[in-house]
């Protein structure tokens, strides 16, 4: 497939989920999640039923997929990510990187349980600018057990090119 037809298949997916995707921006309340599963919760984020969350439209990415261990988010970098070098801030590979990781994770719990990042290590092998108009992060569950869970995750462009990798351990407790 080439880079314009990956972008048009990649703006055409984000646009599908955006259509589906609350207007409302927020936090689930704990009544609006008892008994879901990670994977109904997410079902419900993407049928609207469920407040997008802030953290999206504050660094302008968004959950494109999200299956049992496997989580896709897509941003956009812009120039209001930039470090003063002129390129995208580190912190905003991490936060997707992160939040494709610990999705894939969250993907996976039983109903009762919460998980939280214990550990992120990213490494950047290339610079980003808005010269790259979208990027996927993909995370993928490596091991999901009672109390921590590990995964990984990818950034990378349209045109292939990786831009980062990242390595999670999360911990597993009862939600409250």
């Amino acid at each position: 497939m080439s880079l314009n037809d990956t972008l048009a298949q990649w703006e055409a997916e984000e646009h599908a989920v955006r259509a589906r995707l609350s207007n409302e921006i927020g936090v689930a309340r704990p009544e609006q999640v008892a008994g879901k599963t990670g994977m109904a919760m997410f079902e419900a984020i993407f049928s609207g039923e469920l407040p997008a969350p802030p953290i999206g439209r504050t660094l302008n990415f968004l959950p494109i997929h999200i299956e049992p261990g496997r989580a896709v988010f897509q941003g956009r970098p812009q120039l209001q990510h930039y470090n003063p070098m002129g390129t995208v801030h580190g912190g905003w590979f991490a936060t997707l990187l992160d939040s494709a990781v610990g999705c894939a994770v969250h993907s996976m719990l039983p109903a009762g349980k919460a998980y939280t990042t214990l550990e992120i290590k990213v490494n950047i092998v290339r610079a980003l600018t808005d010269r790259v108009p979208l990027v996927r992060a993909e995370g993928k569950v490596i091991h999901a057990g009672a109390r921590t869970a590990t995964a990984e995750g990818r950034l990378f462009g349209p045109d292939g090119k990786l831009y980062a990798h990242a390595t999670t351990t999360c911990l597993v407790f009862d939600a409250q």
